[in-house]
């Protein structure tokens, strides 16, 4: 497993307004604290409430991860947002629940957003957690019905 050192993970990080990013929020040493039901389903809630400082496209839930595809709002950092949702999330776990840091990656404008948001709600698929997304229940997309 790879290692990066948080200062690499905020290297040339630029947050635009109105800019699309996917992001991925990795739990502390990987550990799987989103099988439990209740913690992703809070999980969940809590992208859920972030859209008042951003707009989601996509995200997943996976049981040591978020992908998460926003669009950035006026006013807000893409460090802002990820701390927000994060203290959000570990509200009702305790203890320590993230590895610092998280990726991003700034869509450019010819990436096709569909493919993106289809690519972030098959990874439990692509896991083995499930054969087809409509058995995995945290996901959600405004592209994807």
């Amino acid at each position: 497993m790879r290692k990066w050192k948080t200062s690499a993970l905020r290297k040339g990080r630029y947050s635009q307004p109105n800019q699309i990013y996917h992001l991925v929020l990795t739990t502390y040493q990987r550990q799987p604290f989103f099988r439990d039901y209740l913690l992703a389903r809070h999980a969940v809630i809590s992208l859920r409430m972030s859209q008042k400082s951003v707009t989601t496209l996509a995200f997943v839930v996976m049981p040591d991860h978020i992908h998460w595809l926003i669009q950035l709002g006026e006013g807000i950092s893409l460090s802002s947002a990820v701390k927000m949702l994060k203290a959000l999330i570990s509200r009702k776990q305790g203890g320590k629940v993230w590895q610092q840091g998280f990726y991003d990656h700034a869509v450019r404008q010819e990436e096709d957003l569909v493919d993106i948001a289809r690519y972030i709600i098959l990874n439990p698929v692509r896991a083995g957690l499930c054969r087809t997304v409509r058995e995995y229940p945290w996901w959600d997309s405004i592209y994807l019905e």
